[in-house]
């Protein structure tokens, strides 16, 4: 990042943590992709806690942008398993911020496993929980009761932006894969799982390109809105990759399961917008397929008479090339600092909540006035 726009986006933090200042003292633990513009958000939060850990989301980290975070903040490695098992969980969190007030920053779910434990057994007090992704959303969703706060961005209408360019992303880094190996998805057919904001910039991309595209999302509703677009729609997930020569899945949710594969018609790209534990189960398939690198985003499953390709080993796509959608993420990362701030204020009660529409609006005033020119 040159000089001028790192200035332009530190002021852009700055005003934001001015307009939502943090209440009382708190520690934060933040899951974040690790990204080159991370490190500017990263430093908008300690200016509202203290950072008692970064977490990089495994398949995200920019190895630079990793070295130096770590000469000013304390780094751990990020595993579903540590924050699944309720024990390692509360032992973690014991070890980083032992008697301490905190807000847990999530993407993705991963503290949802273990929430009840660590709020009633932390020796300190669990505020809250700020998530920022719909497969997020859907795990605190789906707690039968939430024993703190946890503050959604998922379904912002400033995510929107970001949704809308994370489409396009993944169909550019999808289709530089497929040419660097000496093949092209013009006029093909294409299939998108998942209609969501994400999916649905996937599809009509796609489309833009000159692919034929078929829609299945579990929702009944979100496939007549695929209809009413134009979209070819399916019933199944196994009847929509049937023909399709690029499957990408974008449901947040485990699109494809262990049998789903055998659908895939031989020499089928298959993809992903979010991790591959989340969205495929690739790993059933290790004992029964056999897998082979052909390049170095690229693996061929194969077993006899059926065979596909894998991209970026089952991770999101866009991730290859950095998921640079440019100054739109900061909108959601203003968002993210408004609700750990609001969470260290004691704002809200147990259970899901959004950001106010007069928050939004201001996040976004502050935006135009720093990125609009």
């Amino acid at each position: 990042m040159e000089s001028p726009e790192r200035a332009r986006l530190d002021a852009f933090f700055r005003q934001i943590t001015v307009q939502f200042p943090a209440g009382e003292a708190i520690t934060t633990l933040v899951i974040t992709h690790l990204l080159p513009e991370r490190p500017a958000f990263l430093r908008a939060m300690t200016a509202v806690s203290t950072v008692g850990a970064v977490l990089p989301k495994p398949r995200s980290i920019h190895q630079p942008t990793l070295d130096a975070v770590r000469r000013t903040l304390p780094v751990h490695d990020l595993t579903r398993e540590r924050f699944a098992d309720k024990t390692q969980a509360l032992h973690y969190l014991e070890d980083t911020a032992s008697g301490q007030d905190v807000v847990l920053v999530d993407i993705g779910g991963y503290f949802a496993a273990s929430l009840d434990t660590l709020v009633s057994k932390f020796s300190g007090r669990i505020l809250g929980v700020v998530e920022d992704t719909e497969n997020g959303h859907h795990r605190y969703e789906a707690l039968d009761s939430l024993p703190c706060p946890v503050v959604s961005v998922a379904r912002s209408p400033l995510k929107d932006c970001e949704d809308h360019l994370v489409g396009r992303s993944i169909v550019f880094s999808t289709d530089a894969l497929v040419r660097a190996r000496g093949d092209i998805l013009t006029s093909r057919n294409a299939c998108v799982i998942g209609f969501g904001k994400i999916g649905r910039a996937i599809a009509q991309t796609l489309r833009a390109q000159d692919l034929r595209v078929t829609v299945y999302d579990s929702d009944p509703v979100k496939r007549v809105q695929a209809h009413s677009l134009g979209f070819r729609t399916s019933t199944s997930t196994t009847e929509a990759v049937h023909d399709a020569d690029l499957v990408l899945c974008a449901t947040g949710n485990l699109a494809l399961r262990h049998g789903d594969f055998a659908a895939l018609r031989n020499g089928a790209y298959l993809g992903s917008v979010t991790s591959s534990e989340d969205e495929l189960e690739l790993g059933s398939l290790h004992d029964l397929y056999q897998r082979s690198p052909v390049s170095a985003q690229l693996t061929r499953y194969e077993v006899t008479g059926h065979y596909f390709y894998v991209l970026a080993d089952g991770g999101a796509v866009n991730f290859v090339h950095g998921a640079a959608v440019g100054a739109y993420i900061h909108l959601v990362q203003a968002e993210i600092l408004a609700a750990t701030a609001a969470l260290s204020h004691t704002r809200f009660q147990h259970g899901l909540h959004e950001m106010s529409a007069a928050d939004r609006d201001a996040i976004a005033r502050t935006w135009l006035h720093h990125f609009e020119r």
